[in-house]
């Protein structure tokens, strides 16, 4: 017989062990590009139609390229962890293992491609 409150089993992180962190990196990471992105959207539609010097010059300024590595890869990682939410919400087994994994290697993969590009064209 258990001698626990139904306050005390419902305290702490769920069955999971993680879905409050998960959660309030959910809410701080959409904050934080809800933040961001509008600059960067404006930044990247006024390189739209310049010439590769133009658009190169403004990537390559520091506080551009900071900018847009940062939208990419907070973005990339509330991706990655949004889509691994969804998977395990909708698949099972093998599927959701293969799924998850798939996931993480499309968001790292992207990451670092797109992060080795700013770097080379700030560089």
């Amino acid at each position: 017989m258990r001698f626990m409150t139904a306050r005390k089993r419902a305290e702490g992180k769920g069955a999971a062990h993680s879905g409050t962190e998960h959660h309030w990196y959910m809410i701080v990471s959409s904050v934080g590009l809800a933040l961001i992105v509008p600059t960067f959207l404006y930044i990247f539609g006024s390189t739209l139609g310049g010439t590769r010097d133009e658009v190169i010059a403004t990537i390559s300024h520091p506080a551009v390229a900071i900018l847009f590595g940062l939208v990419l890869f907070v973005g990339l990682e509330h991706f990655r962890k949004g889509a691994q939410t969804m998977i395990e919400d909708y698949s099972q087994g093998g599927t959701r293992r293969i799924l998850i994994i798939g996931i993480t290697v499309l968001s790292y993969g992207l990451t670092a491609t797109s992060l080795f590009a700013i770097a080379k064209i700030a560089i």
